[in-house]
């Protein structure tokens, strides 16, 4: 016969409950504290930037104005950044014997490119390039860009080579 008497299988059932959810508010507040735990500091950053991306040759990969692919004006081109500090430099655009040259400037996080190759001579097509750009992806050896301060639909993809 079935009881409806609250029996000590009931308050167990209800014990066991409380404390599923008391583990789970305590496995979301300590998930929350880790992602807060440890920053990345200024000379993680630096290092590297140094090591990744400073002196190596990038090849532009995807460019796009409004949908419109500019990918193909820079085949060949190779861009690469030296460092004068961490957070600037001069830089190249070499594609065989031609070279020109620019600069180029970050913020202390290197969240921000800003590209200035506006040597006389440069090729019309740099005006794309030259302008302030922010990561959306550093995965390298392939660095994603986007406008700085900017919706504008520009995409600009970098490959290390």
């Amino acid at each position: 016969m079935i009881s409806n008497k609250p029996g000590k299988g009931d308050f167990f059932y209800k014990w066991r409950f409380i404390i599923a959810i008391s583990m789970a508010i305590t496995i979301l507040a300590l998930d929350s504290c880790s992602k807060d735990g440890i920053q990345p500091t200024k000379e993680l950053y630096e290092k590297y930037f140094e090591q990744n991306v400073l002196n190596r040759d990038f090849k532009v990969v995807l460019a796009t104005d409004n949908g419109v692919d500019l990918t193909a004006n820079y085949e060949e081109w190779l861009f690469k950044l030296y460092k004068n500090t961490y957070f600037d430099g001069p830089m190249t655009a070499t594609k065989g014997s031609l070279v020109f040259n620019g600069t180029w400037k970050s913020d202390e996080s290197f969240g921000k490119l800003i590209i200035n190759i506006s040597e006389a001579g440069v090729p019309a097509t740099f005006a794309f390039i030259n302008r302030e750009w922010r990561f959306t992806k550093k995965d390298l050896p392939m660095m994603e860009l986007a406008p700085w301060g900017s919706s504008a639909p520009l995409v600009l993809h970098m490959r290390r080579q």
